[in-house]
């Protein structure tokens, strides 16, 4: 089999490939490369990752090429971004980037060409009645297939997970007692800009700065200033330098360029039961009986190792979700992810609103 293989330079993707080539696999390397090298504020520093993937590359005899998508990345991603950022919602970069770059534009230009592509994330993958679903993986701290939701089918299919049924710790072992060069690096945080790049300093890069009030919601007071809404995000709770706390911020008024914050850790106003999501996407297929109002699903609206109990329901315009317990900081713009009830088979995933 004629495997591709992505290496970050990380220890999770070396040891996809000592697994590989333990299997019997000699896959061809590739290093995609997303940084803009003559932007200061947005270089990312490939140099490091590149000798550790070289490194990989030449203690198992595998061929290493350098893939440079960040056109693609700037176009794509970057944009999507700022769009979303623009309208006062929270994005989440690292879904877009695996749908439409690493697993989007790679296949169309290089991963067409192979039987495979192995990656080093945290997931799996399931077949059942000849059809390939995204499932779970042995670490539920690591689990990533809540990034890995906007995804399709064929992509599904062509990918190979080969730390999925391993530990976090497990995969550390390997890497020691391989000797591998990147056993002993810390994980990356993020995808590219987001992890080396300061998030407030790129945002200002792209909308600048407008100073607004930050508004207590129960009474009106006006607690302080804040320097543009885009910097804000509902549910978060640092950076908003305001004394006597912590404040949460509840929602955002883009017209007025208004924050609303509240105080304390039980506010209930920075609680929800529900929320709506558009264009929601299956995975593989939709296992749902469109002739039930209630399915019984297991969810999350942000990267944590826990699953929720819910109700999702069809409406016209996309999916309704009752959950079965509060949530914290309900953000537009984030992506509800939907399991199946055992949390095992990641079903897809919808935008909220």
């Amino acid at each position: 089999m004629n495997i591709a293989t992505l290496l970050s330079g990380g220890v999770d993707s070396s040891v996809v490939v000592h697994l590989l080539k333990e299997a019997g696999y000699t896959p061809t390397l590739f290093y995609i490369k997303i940084g803009m090298d003559d932007d200061e504020l947005l270089h990312c520093t490939s140099e490091e990752d590149i000798e550790m993937a070289s490194l990989i590359a030449r203690k198992y005899g595998c061929k290493l090429e350098i893939v440079d998508l960040h056109k693609d990345y700037w176009d794509n991603v970057v944009t999507y971004t700022i769009d979303k950022v623009k309208l006062g919602l929270t994005p989440n970069p690292d879904v877009m980037c695996n749908k439409l770059i690493k697993f989007g534009v790679f296949e169309e230009r290089v991963g067409k060409e192979f039987d495979k592509t192995a990656t080093g994330h945290y997931a799996n993958t399931t077949e059942k009645n000849g059809k390939v679903y995204l499932s779970t993986a042995k670490d539920p701290i690591k689990d990533q297939t809540d990034f890995l939701a906007q995804i399709n089918s064929l992509q599904v299919s062509k990918l190979m997970f080969p730390i999925g049924n391993l530990m976090k710790n497990e995969v550390r072992d390997i890497a020691l007692k391989a000797d591998l060069p990147s056993a002993k690096r810390q994980d990356s945080q993020g995808i590219c800009f987001l992890g080396k790049v300061n998030y407030n300093d790129f945002i200002r890069r792209y909308l600048g700065e407008k100073e607004g009030p930050i508004v207590e919601l129960e009474t009106g007071k006006v607690l302080g200033k804040h320097i543009g809404y885009w910097f804000h995000t509902v549910g978060q709770r640092k950076g908003l330098g305001l004394s006597g706390g912590p404040w949460y911020v509840i929602k955002k008024d883009i017209e007025a360029n208004i924050v609303y914050a509240s105080k304390g850790f039980d506010v209930e106003a920075q609680y929800g039961y529900e929320f709506s999501m558009r264009d929601f996407h299956f995975i593989t297929d939709n296992p749902w009986n469109m002739n039930s109002n209630e399915i019984d699903v297991t969810f999350k609206i942000r990267h944590t190792p826990e699953f929720i109990r819910g109700k999702i329901i069809p409406t016209t315009k996309g999916y309704h979700l009752l959950s079965s317990q509060k949530l914290q900081g309900i953000a537009p713009g984030q992506f509800g992810v939907i399991y199946d009830q055992d949390s095992s088979i990641c079903i897809g995933s919808g935008e909220i609103i």
